[in-house]
């Protein structure tokens, strides 16, 4: 079995099968040879190769304690984007990123502040009233037909004192982009906007210590989490003229395809489209956010976990989330190999690997450079992202340089 794995994990006994590098690159006499001598070892990590194949079947594998439960794909070799069909293609955008953000942090910010109204009004009782949601909806939708980056990429700043209705927000966000990438009609994408909005409604109902806690939930408590669907159910059918598709991501974004989820066990086609799109950016969101129990992982890394985690989403689905945010999405910090570190301005759905990023780090010489945009898909561009990186590592205000 041909396995790529890093070059961190290489020992004595393993098979090199490729070296993912140029003949010319390496001083070893052929480009397949089982490793004898550390020395080896030490000679692949000094030319800087990342990972490398091996072959288990004419040598060792990695060992199992080495593999962490949450190893990561490679999505540059795992993801096979031309095996669905093509989604019809969204409009262009009309306005450059660094002109809708100024309009973006004004809706983000009537966003936020409505959905701290709405999450007060149900702890209080009162009825939810839809003509409050569509003006700001509408607004969301607008901003994201102009330039779908904008939002995204301000949502991205959290505060951790928010969290419930940045949350919200921000799945509402998310559910606008991946219905304008997936070619959905206008009435669709307000109801889907309307229903990530309220998706998680029902957590006022449960107490602050469970949602909370910094350790690992008992039983009990998990089922107390498990029963915000219900709840949230229960208060957005109550909205005068709410949506049966708007209410279908209320009850379902915790629904898996192989009935494994909850509260109802659906599975497959039993979930609704918007249910399936919903389940995907929720756990997305979640994971790229800060919570008492764990930090924020880097966008990249959770679409790898969630693309790994195929009988639990609709995997066609899947790859569009990716296609529509980038593996790099706008707003994330990377470094390039030749030591830049720069912030992804725009993503590029042909070549998700390589999308136009704004150089703002020199590492080499430690330094802040004259920003200036490469389009790495570009064949005149020879560099490369190599990693994401973590903006409150370098203490960069990434929305500054947007």
């Amino acid at each position: 079995m041909i396995k790529r794995i890093a070059t961190d994990q290489l020992r004595i006994g393993m098979y090199i099968h490729h070296l993912e590098c140029g003949w010319m690159d390496h001083p070893f006499l052929v480009n397949q040879f089982k490793i004898t001598l550390q020395s080896e070892i030490d000679k692949i990590l000094q030319l800087g190769i990342r990972k490398v194949s091996i072959d288990t079947e004419r040598g060792l594998d990695v060992q199992a304690d080495e593999v962490a439960p949450d190893a990561r794909l490679d999505l540059e070799l795992e993801l096979d984007l031309e095996s669905f069909p093509i989604a019809p293609p969204p409009p262009p955008q009309r306005i450059a990123l660094s002109d809708e953000v100024q309009v973006a942090k004004q809706v983000l910010a009537e966003a936020s502040a409505l959905m701290s109204n709405v999450l007060s009004d149900v702890r209080l009782g009162r009825l939810v009233e839809l003509e409050r949601i569509e003006p700001v909806v509408e607004r969301m939708i607008q901003s994201v037909l102009r330039n779908p980056g904008a939002l995204s990429c301000l949502g991205r700043v959290k505060q951790k004192d928010h969290y419930t209705f940045e949350h919200s927000v921000n799945v509402s966000i998310l559910m606008v982009n991946f219905c304008h990438h997936l070619g959905l009609n206008q009435r669709t994408t307000r109801d889907a906007a309307i229903g990530g909005l309220l998706h998680d409604v029902g957590k006022v109902f449960t107490p602050d210590e469970i949602l909370n806690k910094p350790g690992p939930l008992s039983d009990a408590e998990f089922a107390r989490i498990r029963e915000h669907v219900g709840h949230g159910v229960d208060t957005v059918s109550a909205i005068k003229g709410i949506s049966d598709l708007s209410l279908a991501i209320v009850a379902q974004h915790h629904e898996h395809m192989n009935g494994a989820g909850y509260p109802a066990g659906l599975q497959g086609e039993q979930i609704s489209q918007l249910g399936q799109m919903a389940a995907i950016v929720d756990v997305y969101e979640a994971l790229t956010s800060t919570r008492p129990y764990r930090s924020a992982m880097e966008p990249s890394h959770v679409l790898q976990r969630i693309f790994g985690w195929n009988k639990q989403f609709n995997n066609e689905l899947v790859q569009r989330f990716i296609q529509c945010v980038g593996i790099y999405p706008v707003g994330t910090l990377v470094r390039l190999e030749s030591g830049m570190v720069a912030i992804v301005v725009e993503a590029n759905p042909a070549n998700l690997l390589h999308p136009t990023v704004r150089v703002i780090l020199d590492t080499r010489r430690d330094m802040i450079v004259t920003p200036r945009d490469l389009n790495l898909a570009k064949p005149a561009f020879k560099d490369r992202i190599v990693s994401a990186e973590s903006a409150a590592r370098w203490k960069i205000n990434t929305s500054l340089y947007l």
